[in-house]
């Protein structure tokens, strides 16, 4: 049974983190996976959106603990080690923001330390009732510098530091407050309001949404000024799309578009 499964439906390829037994942990077994098929994914013109779930009761618990209880059993006490895999995991979150596709986290259970970093560095996410949040490392003495780099990206700066420093845990209706995910569902809809979803987000035209999330990223490192340079290069390119000119058209028409890009 592998590790990571993937299924395409209608432009849209759902990952399913599938080590239950382990909460899905991000051991080194789930970083290569991970990192194996988003790879994969960069090139794949046939898939427009991505959706993240995890098996079981949770959707990730974070880091493997034992594996990296093991690495300390090297000469060094496990310094290399943990360089390594904090290095392959930054590589990993980084590469789903610089897919072409929005990625989707589908949450329930708990998200936790690099889980709940993995669902703050999915471009959005919808979330169970009943879901809980936390960069909790700090209860066992390991605050979470690493998670905390995407949480402090998506809360606000004085919640992420209360939730790093006390190893509380957000509910899902103050994660959807603070703006750690789109939307809370009743945990029987969760597939069909990801799904639908991923799917209004594969129905847009590809290259246009592709462009429009590298922009998003790149411009908000910028100041004002440079952001509006650069994202005004990024329209008039968009501008010359020969889609795009259809779909401007045809909602003068009010027509549906012929949209021949993928």
């Amino acid at each position: 049974m592998a590790i990571l499964e993937r299924r395409d439906v209608n432009a849209v390829a759902h990952l399913h983190m599938n080590a239950p037994e382990r909460l899905n942990a991000l051991s080194d077994e789930m970083l290569a996976a991970l990192q194996s098929e988003f790879d994969a994914l960069k090139d794949d013109r046939s898939v427009r959106a991505i959706v993240l779930s995890g098996a079981g009761k949770a959707f990730c618990a974070g880091h493997d603990l034992k594996q990296m209880t093991a690495g300390r059993q090297s000469e060094d006490g496990g310094k290399a080690y943990f360089k390594d895999l904090f290095d392959r995991c930054a590589r990993m979150m980084l590469t789903v923001q610089s897919l072409p596709q929005p990625v989707i986290a589908k949450v329930h259970g708990i998200a936790t330390a690099a889980g709940c970093q993995l669902v703050a560095t999915c471009d959005m996410a919808v979330a169970a009732e009943g879901t809980r949040f936390g960069v909790n490392g700090v209860n066992i003495g390991l605050f979470c510098s690493t998670p905390m780099v995407a949480l402090s990206r998506n809360i606000h700066r004085k919640k992420a530091f209360e939730m790093l420093t006390t190893g509380q845990f957000l509910d899902a209706s103050e994660a959807e407050a603070q703006g750690l995910v789109n939307r809370v569902v009743p945990h029987d809809q969760l597939d069909q309001a990801a799904t639908e979803l991923a799917e209004t987000v594969a129905g847009k035209l590809g290259a246009a949404v592709r462009v429009g999330k590298q922009a998003f990223y790149q411009q908000s490192t910028m100041s004002t000024a440079e952001a509006y340079a650069y994202t005004g290069d990024v329209m008039v390119e968009n501008m010359l799309y020969r889609d795009t000119e259809e779909g401007i058209s045809a909602f003068l028409e009010k027509r549906p578009p012929n949209w021949q890009q993928d």
